[in-house]
């Protein structure tokens, strides 16, 4: 029986290192598939193998299923696993001799993946860019950023289901995406630029090829994520669930106000106007001078027909921020709005002496909205000579007020800006 034993033991030993060599001569003559059928072949000696066989093991079987680039998801996440496997059990073991290397293949893993992953998102491919970054993040779990990349890249397929996943891993995480930039101005050009890291920058200062060097913190990508993951839970009627998620996020950053504004959406795509315009006054209590606020409350005013409103928030945008061209635009719009029901009351009136007298007062009252609408139409085309839209409509209103002459002028500009878009 000790016999029979010993021969069965050495019998294991020799099929384990025949199994393992045909594996290494597959991946020396690049023969993938024949070094992926030996690692299956050997996988199954593997519970009689000994520590060292099977750290070797592991590290020509990820080897194998990596195929330099060209494997199957599922094979490059069973080498992933493998590598794993391996560094757990070196560890273990006290003894990297395949630790070293696997880091290196993991590297190159990253690179062949990162590489693919920005393909897939430059050509749209926003599916496979989402699983693409993912082996990126799970090959290197410390580079969350490309987390976040596989979480947008799903949102904008849109695979609504795999972004709250991401989303979720990432808020479990405490991601927030928050980064050091390093500017300094380029002595030669003028120009501020933005440096990889602060050492670069700190050189290039010192070498005098730039000079003002600053710091600045990237935004917080929190409120953003919560945003997504409330917004994904309403698309599939889980508006408690949103709620919660919003309120879980504000409770830990109450003065947030990316936080606030998230919760605000979350409340206009459910639907609840009034909890939306609440807590868009709150933000624009924190935040007075951010013009962008009080645009949307104008907007908001606007949908709800309350124009004396909506032009009150645009009024104080553009004092904040004199060059807000939609808020502009927006004033106009606001203003014009009245003009059909001039025009339908023109239309209805008959022929009779109070008729035309009707007539040319409600004719008087348009004139006055156009004149109060023109100096607002003209300031957002001043702003933006390619306003196609403001030039069309003061090109009507001039028509319609006899400028002949503003109106050939404004004409012109509208062919020319048509001629443009359509590449002529």
């Amino acid at each position: 029986m000790t016999i029979v034993l010993v021969m069965a033991v050495t019998s294991f030993s020799f099929a384990q290192k025949n199994e393992i060599k045909a594996i290494e001569k597959a991946l020396k003559n690049s023969n993938y598939a024949d070094a992926k059928s030996a690692a299956s072949a050997a996988q199954g000696l593997i519970g009689n193998m000994d520590d060292k066989s099977k750290a070797k093991f592991y590290y020509l079987k990820a080897q194998a299923l990596y195929a330099n680039g060209n494997g199957s998801d599922a094979d490059i996440d069973e080498a992933i696993t493998s590598l794993e496997n391996l560094k757990d059990l070196e560890s273990k073991m006290g003894k990297l001799k395949y630790t070293q290397k696997a880091n290196e293949m993991t590297t190159g893993m990253v690179n062949t993946f990162l590489t693919k992953a920005n393909e897939a998102f430059t050509k749209k491919d926003y599916k496979v860019a989402a699983k693409r970054f993912e082996k990126v993040y799970r090959m290197s779990p410390k580079d969350t950023l490309y987390l976040y990349y596989a979480a947008s890249s799903a949102v904008s397929e849109p695979d609504y289901e795999t972004a709250l996943d991401y989303y979720i891993e990432l808020k479990n995480l405490g991601y927030n995406g928050a980064e050091m930039n390093y500017y300094a101005t380029n002595v030669e050009t003028g120009e501020e630029e933005n440096f990889s890291d602060k050492a670069s920058r700190d050189f290039s200062v010192k070498a005098k090829l730039h000079k003002l060097p600053r710091e600045k913190k990237s935004a917080s990508k929190t409120a953003e994520i919560v945003k997504n993951i409330a917004l994904i839970y309403v698309s599939q009627g889980e508006n408690e669930k949103a709620l919660g998620a919003m309120a879980d996020a504000r409770k830990e950053n109450p003065d947030d106000i990316g936080l606030l504004l998230s919760e605000a959406n979350v409340y206009l795509k459910m639907g609840n106007r009034e909890r939306f315009k609440e807590l868009m006054e709150e933000a624009t209590e924190k935040d007075p001078n951010n013009a962008e606020l009080q645009y949307n409350l104008g907007v908001l005013a606007a949908e709800g027909g309350n124009s004396e409103e909506a032009i009150k928030y645009y009024e104080k945008a553009v004092a904040i921020n004199p060059n807000y061209v939609d808020a502009y635009t927006n004033i106009a719009v606001v203003i014009l709005d009245g003009e059909a029901k001039i025009v339908e009351e023109m239309n209805a009136l008959g022929t009779s002496k109070a008729d035309n007298i009707k007539y040319d007062e409600l004719k008087e009252k348009r004139t006055k909205v156009y004149e109060k609408a023109i100096p607002y139409l003209e300031k957002a085309l001043e702003l933006k000579n390619t306003n196609i839209d403001a030039a069309r409509t003061l090109m009507n209103i001039y028509s319609a007020l006899g400028e002949t002459a503003k109106f050939k002028e404004m004409r012109t500009k509208v062919e020319a800006m048509e001629a443009s878009a359509n590449g002529n």
